[in-house]
């Protein structure tokens, strides 16, 4: 089936969101199949997919859609682990199966309409993903460019069996909460060749927060062969994380210029475990800091409630967070210019068990900047390992070159295996 053969109701090209639910609706009525989209503009508003459905944009397509609340219309379903009405996907699919988008055209959220309206504080409900898969199962998205999405950019959300491949997503830096990849309670989950260059996280493995109601683990993750850049995180583990994250393998992948490379994150409320987590055959290159472990993380709601920066040990309870088992290997670090590491775990529950092989970081000068968003994180310039709250950590595949002072900074909270 091809687009074209609804442009009856594309309003002479200036909108197509008519041709599109038409098309759909008859794709559905004969049990599926794939509609394609040849190369041309076609305005539009939300797009929903159904069971058995492959939306093929070839190559010189662009889904461009409308800066207009109106043309997204309002769904059950979570933001930022929290339940609630937010406006539909642009690409947007519900508790369906075999389930594609693929081909080599581009998807256009045309984002700066809802970053003006959220500066603005004018939005009655959250912002919608570019591309969001929910309770789905066997999904496929490969090749297309994705590009000024007004939120996240692809969040599949308690899926299963997701392949994410040869996406090149691009977001202005300066664009808010426009995470690349962002997995949220699924499992097994493919992610390779990828190129992502965005405004936050580049790709930020998710499961929910205390507040989510049905939360479910994210796990069976790789990623694999993909190119990280200019992200406030190339991978990233959290904040919302407490319906666990675990076996989950990255590797073979480059990162340029994100302000940290590896990045876990959690904080007191949260609960939850990442365990099981290994990266090998990395290459960073003028990252701020490499490895970022922070159990303080002050983002989001409640994040200034005192029991965030409290650095006196709490109870320890189910809502207490925990991360451990962690290996990293095979990482070439080239140009780093705050802290060659920055681990700081609770103080009633340390980080646990992580292990280093064949790492070697290379400092470099540049603007002094802090690791970590926690409260009472100093700025760092030059420096070495910083750990805190830290037990059975063995770096004896550490080197750190061109450190300013000691290359690891510990206190009696840090247990190093010998």
């Amino acid at each position: 089936m091809n687009i074209r053969d609804y442009a009856a109701y594309s309003r002479n090209g200036e909108d197509w969101t008519e041709a599109f639910l038409r098309a759909i609706a008859d794709l559905k009525q004969q049990g599926g199949g794939v509609l394609t989209v040849p190369a041309g503009v076609y305005p539009t508003g939300s797009i929903r997919l159904y069971d058995d459905m492959t939306l093929n944009l070839e190559s010189g397509a662009v889904l461009r859609f409308h800066q207009d609340e109106a043309a997204f219309p309002l769904v059950e379903l979570e933001f930022e682990g929290i339940a609630g009405l937010i406006h539909q996907a642009c690409i947007y699919a519900e508790k369906a199966k075999n389930v594609c988008v693929t081909g080599y055209g581009t998807v256009d959220g045309q984002g700066s309409y809802w970053w003006k309206k959220l500066f603005s504080q004018e939005l009655s409900h959250p912002r919608p993903y570019l591309v969001c898969f929910s309770d789905c199962e066997r999904v496929v998205l490969e090749n297309v460019t994705l590009t000024n999405s007004p939120c996240w950019t692809v969040h599949p959300l308690r899926c299963r069996n997701v392949m994410i491949r040869g996406l090149t997503i691009k977001n202005p830096a300066s664009s808010p909460n426009t995470d690349g990849i962002n997995p949220d309670a699924c499992q097994d989950v493919l992610i390779s060749g990828c190129t992502i260059d965005v405004g936050d996280d580049c790709i930020a493995i998710k499961s929910g927060t205390e507040a989510t109601p049905n939360r479910q683990p994210c796990e069976r993750i790789i990623i694999t062969t993909c190119h990280f850049l200019h992200g406030h995180g190339g991978v990233v583990l959290g904040s919302e994380m407490s319906g666990d994250i675990r076996n989950v393998v990255v590797s073979s992948c480059v990162f340029y210029e994100t302000d940290r490379g590896i990045r876990l994150k959690t904080r007191r409320g949260r609960g939850g475990t990442v365990e099981g987590i290994h990266f090998s055959n990395l290459v960073m290159e003028k990252v701020m800091c490499p490895f970022v472990f922070n159990m303080y993380y002050f983002c989001g709601a409640d994040g200034k409630m005192k029991r965030v920066w409290d650095k006196a040990p709490y109870p320890v309870t189910s809502s207490t967070p925990c991360l451990m088992d962690v290996s990293i290997s095979e990482v070439r670090a080239r140009g780093c210019t705050a802290c060659a590491g920055f681990f700081y775990g609770l103080a009633e529950m340390p980080i646990e068990g992580v292990s280093m092989q064949d790492v070697i970081v290379e400092m470099a000068d540049g603007p002094a900047g802090r690791p970590a968003m926690m409260d009472g994180c100093p700025e760092m310039q030059r420096a070495g390992f910083f750990l805190r709250n830290a037990v059975n950590v063995d770096l004896r595949g550490v080197r750190v070159k061109n450190a300013q002072g000691p290359w690891l900074d510990t206190d009696d909270s840090v247990r190093l295996e010998a």
